[in-house]
């Protein structure tokens, strides 16, 4: 009996220490002030939208991707920032090119379980190093949430939604990958950093 709460007090530990490696990663990723930046896990990124362009310095007219999903949705993607926490953020916006309002497919969330009974999430994106033959998944805190935009349900006809999904980081000497979500085509992204 002792032997399992010893292995579960040491995963535990594991745990919090990544949360912990985390948090710091995220506290030190705005490194010039930079309020613009989303790493975090709630449903708000939808507050951000309007910094969300002067964060990406010159890049907010040119998507690094533009992906189109059911429906009309489409997902620019603006900006796909490697931090010194060992984590890729990757920044965008859904928008409703429909004529009516959408409910975001829950296929966004991916299929996994611990991902699934958060809530809708981006949590079934990932990032694909095919030099590598790795695929990165979205990363999750301890309660399994992901680190994703969450909490959102419809969207309005020519709405849009400020997102972001945090991703572990590839090699240093990665730089191009392809990003993929669920319901929406595939595009390469360059990783800046």
């Amino acid at each position: 009996m002792s032997m399992r709460f010893t292995a579960k007090a040491h995963r535990g530990m594991v745990a919090l220490t990544v949360v912990a490696a985390l948090a710091v990663g995220v506290a030190g990723c705005g490194g010039g002030g930079d309020d613009g930046k989303k790493p975090r896990t709630s449903a708000s990124a939808s507050q951000h939208s309007g910094s969300g362009p002067s964060a990406q310095e010159g890049q907010s007219d040119t998507p690094l991707a533009e992906l189109k999903g059911s429906d009309g949705l489409l997902l620019r993607i603006t900006s796909a920032q490697r931090d010194s926490g060992g984590f890729v953020t990757v920044n965008g916006d859904l928008k409703n090119d429909g004529a009516k309002s959408l409910v975001i497919p829950s296929a966004l969330s991916g299929n996994e379980t611990e991902i699934t009974r958060n809530g809708r999430s981006f949590g079934g994106a990932t990032l694909v190093d095919s030099k590598g033959k790795k695929r990165y998944y979205v990363l999750r805190d301890t309660d399994g949430r992901p680190l994703t935009t969450t909490g959102f349900s419809t969207i309005k006809a020519g709405e849009s939604l400020a997102v972001f999904m945090q991703f572990p980081a590839p090699p240093a000497g990665t730089t191009e990958v392809t990003f993929q979500l669920p319901t929406f085509s595939s595009a390469p992204i360059e990783i800046s950093g």
